[in-house]
């Protein structure tokens, strides 16, 4: 076997490969010779069928069936040969394939790239600092109140915050546009749900009132035939209702897994749901900060198998997610809305592998038995939970890989310039939210440049 690469890009080789004519020659035969002994026809026994026969019927399939088989073969010894770390499959395709010549085939794949790994030295991260007050807590029990109120029909006009029974009819100029009517669609006033200026214009309106709201659709608008485009809307009111609350009684505490409905095991519940959140969120947003560091300060070309690899997996996400069924055919969700999440997560994952390796890091079974209790200690049987991740192979996997890369991360602060930062609990949970989208937004801005390039 002869074997030539070329690199045709940072992450891209084109492998030739020669397989001697005599090799081809000699499988082939081999395959016939099982062939006539398996193969049944008319006029012949089993078994006794002529060579030639066997070679003019069933030749030229047999000779593809074993030249496809030895290019896979030999693709796999060239890049062995060669220490090649293919990053997904390769494309294969014959350029010589004659009887009695060396077959000759050029595989190009797409390799990991050589990251050469680069400090985040210099760079600033703040990390949260934060109590739970009992105002925090009041205003999560309030909150919690909020998510469990009911609706009761009111004989007033509507106000911010009531909901309203309604019919409507959207209009571009005279004509009724697609998906612009409902009957009976229940809106809350002040949730944001509907266009911009739509709710505020039905603050006042009673049961019975006929309306008509005019607006204009975002620019941004994802139905693109609607964006930024003057609309009116018919509307009729046909309910007003207001928000109660349910009351802090015993039976609203019972639901909360407090058993005997006392407020005071209630409240201490509360608070360590709430520190535990805003543990999270404070890890979360000095992860993010320290990964935006990291993707920073070492610009990669990232394998498009990868991105496709990790862009199925977010579709099949989305599909469970969304409840569409395990027979759901995922191809139908476009690949756009997928690839950018999908190229910032083979990145930073490329990156943190380097940095464990880097670092020769590794997790102890006694640390990812304590990642697996952290994480069941949300659960009533949390040592069911426990056994459960451990005994899976998967999850443990799952569990082993956080570990490590929350050591990754760890590694990366040792290097930065980390600033603690007094927070409120809702200061924390937003900051951890915008960086993680200051993050994807700076991703995508990146992306869009390597592409203008």
């Amino acid at each position: 076997m002869q074997v030539s690469v070329e690199t045709t890009s940072q992450i891209e080789r084109r492998i030739t490969v020669q397989v001697p004519a005599a090799e081809v020659d000699q499988a082939v035969a081999a395959r016939l010779q099982d062939t006539a002994k398996r193969v049944r026809l008319n006029g012949f026994r089993q078994g006794k069928i002529p060579m030639a026969v066997v070679r003019q019927r069933f030749g030229k399939d047999v000779r593809n069936e074993v030249v496809g088989e030895l290019m896979r073969q030999h693709y796999v010894r060239a890049i062995t040969e060669q220490s090649l770390n293919p990053a997904g499959y390769p494309s294969i395709e014959p350029t010589v394939n004659k009887d009695g010549q060396d077959l000759e085939f050029v595989a190009t794949l797409e390799v990991y790239p050589e990251i050469e790994l680069k400090s985040i030295d210099g760079a600033e991260i703040e990390r949260p600092q934060t109590e739970i007050s009992e105002a925090d807590i009041d205003s999560m029990i309030e909150t919690l109140r909020t998510q469990r109120a009911e609706f009761q029909p009111v004989e007033r006009a509507a106000e911010t915050g009531d909901q309203v029974k309604i019919d409507f009819q959207g209009f571009l100029g005279d004509e009724p546009f697609e998906g612009g009517a409902a009957e009976g669609h229940e809106l809350e006033l002040g949730s944001n749900r509907f266009i911009p200026g739509f709710e505020e214009q039905l603050v006042g309106a009673k049961a019975g009132d006929e309306k008509t709201i005019s607006v204009t659709f975002p620019e941004d608008y994802q139905a693109e035939h609607l964006a930024g485009q003057e609309a009116t809307f018919k509307v009729k009111v046909h309910a007003v209702s207001a928000k109660t609350l349910p009351e802090l009684d015993a039976e609203f505490i019972k639901e909360f897994g407090v058993e005997d409905g006392d407020a005071d095991k209630f409240r201490a519940e509360v608070k360590s749901n709430m520190e535990r959140e805003v543990k999270q969120a404070a890890q979360n947003r000095v992860k993010q900060q320290a990964l935006d560091a990291l993707q920073k300060a070492n610009d990669i070309t990232v394998p498009q198998a990868l991105i496709d690899q990790e862009t199925e997996g977010l579709k099949r996400q989305a599909a469970q997610q969304f409840g569409l069924g395990e027979d759901f055919d995922v191809s139908q969700l476009p690949n756009e809305l997928f690839a950018e999440q999908a190229r910032t997560r083979v990145k930073v994952g490329l990156l943190l592998a380097e940095v464990i390796k880097h670092n020769e890091l590794e997790a102890s079974d006694d640390e990812i038995r304590a990642r697996a209790e952290e994480l069941a200690s949300q659960y009533q049987q949390p040592e069911q939970v426990v056994e459960q991740y451990l005994k899976n192979d998967e999850l443990k996997n799952q569990i082993k890989s956080a570990v490590l890369e929350d050591k990754a991360v760890d590694k990366l602060l040792e290097q930065a310039q980390v600033k603690d930062v007094s927070m409120s609990y809702e200061q924390v949970l937003q900051a951890a939210q915008q960086s993680q989208e200051a993050g994807e937004e700076a991703e995508e801005e990146s992306d869009e440049s390597d592409s203008r390039a």
